[in-house]
């Protein structure tokens, strides 16, 4: 059952949808902040800006693929998005197998989108949080910012990574990530409207 027994849920919702990212101005238009794009490209499609509710998030609810969709920012930070993201599936009455979460991927390409649900966390400090707070079985759509160089080769230097995905894409990278995000947007609503498994085999690409 989707919806919570009682009085009903603040926010109900078919669905939730949530983009992972820092809150702030200052991230606003970095790496880690696809997610971000994202729900914001949905909430213009949806008429509903998500607003502040809380300490954890910003969410509204509007209508997406023919359901009614609750979108979601977290106002804890990536590495604390399941404390968020358990607030909103109360909220919502949202269960996990009725709920998407858009995020950036350092392991696909530039501009690579892929749609699935469940399995790990490949590493992503945010998603790990969510898998812990509501179990792994949600739906993901990953959108590929590539790995930053050191010496012309991929790294996996902590210094290296955390300053590649706290700065700001810049000329053609950042074209190709705002297309990305509006594919990643159409993708979300397939999601909804047809399925996880036949939006992926729309909008997953290289």
């Amino acid at each position: 059952m989707r919806k919570l027994l009682g009085g009903g849920p603040r926010f109900a919702a078919d669905w939730l949808v949530a983009g992972l990212g820092n809150p702030g101005e200052e991230y606003a238009r970095t790496r880690h902040n696809l997610g971000f794009w994202v729900v914001n490209d949905l909430a213009r499609r949806s008429g509903s800006q998500p607003k502040t509710q809380g300490s954890t998030m910003q969410i509204g609810v509007g209508d997406l693929g023919g359901q009614r969709v609750a979108l979601v920012k977290p106002r804890t930070y990536v590495n604390l998005s399941g404390r968020a993201l358990a607030q909103a599936a109360a909220w919502t009455g949202c269960d996990v197998a009725h709920t998407v979460v858009v995020y950036d991927d350092l392991d696909l390409p530039a501009g690579a989108l892929r749609v699935r649900a469940g399995g790990g966390s490949g590493g992503h400090n945010g998603l790990k949080s969510v898998v812990a707070a509501l179990g792994a079985e949600f739906v993901r759509v990953r959108v590929g910012i590539g790995r930053p160089l050191l010496g012309g080769e991929p790294t996996w230097d902590p210094e290296a990574v955390a300053d590649y995905v706290l700065s700001a894409p810049r000329g053609d990278e950042r074209t190709r990530l705002e297309e990305a995000a509006r594919l990643a947007a159409d993708a979300v609503e397939a999601v909804l409207s047809e399925g996880w498994e036949a939006a992926g085999t729309r909008f997953n690409r290289k």
